[in-house]
């Protein structure tokens, strides 16, 4: 029996997939969605360093803040997962946001190993605060999405992001000289 011909559209999708690909011999950086994803961020990086600055504020703490606003207490441990943070970079932000008086430290009750953050008064006024200088960039940037578009752009990152989880993933297939991760 004769397989049958991918459609156009299964075609055009397979040769996408292809062309993302950086081993792929006719790979082009604005066909990877990597570069694309990274090229985004950078200019998210930028643009919300100059604006969170304007109040006092950088995109560590302000990842930070935001972690402690959705869950309050976190541990440092847990809000380097959240943020993906390096554990030691974000222990310096806590110490930071603790000396601005925004959160405060304490052992956790059920493990003294752990040290939970939670948000004070002030802090909770400066999570407002940098919302609202947050919400000027995505109103930039996704002005013209609509919310469908917006659930499945989610959707899709957070796809990729736990395939990228190694630690929960299978390892997928390497290439002669790459390192295991």
């Amino acid at each position: 029996m004769a397989k049958a011909k991918p459609s156009k559209k299964r075609a055009k999708a397979l040769d996408a997939k292809a062309l993302a690909d950086p081993g792929y011999g006719k790979f082009l950086l604005d066909d990877s969605p990597f570069y694309l994803i990274a090229r985004t961020s950078g200019r998210y990086a930028i643009d919300m360093q100059r604006i969170l600055k304007s109040v006092g504020m950088d995109i560590p703490r302000w990842r930070a803040l935001m972690v402690l606003r959705e869950q309050d207490p976190s541990s440092v441990s847990e809000i380097a997962e959240r943020t993906v943070i390096q554990l030691s970079t974000v222990t310096r932000v806590v110490q930071r946001l603790e000396k601005q008086g925004f959160v405060r430290l304490a052992s956790r009750k059920t493990d003294g190993r752990k040290t939970d953050v939670s948000l004070t008064e002030d802090g909770r006024i400066a999570v407002q605060r940098v919302r609202e200088c947050a919400s000027r960039i995505y109103q930039l940037a996704f002005h013209d999405f609509s919310a469908s578009e917006i659930e499945t752009l989610n959707a899709f990152l957070r796809r990729a992001f736990a395939n990228l989880n190694f630690s929960a993933a299978p390892a997928p297939t390497r290439a002669a000289g790459c390192p295991n991760h």
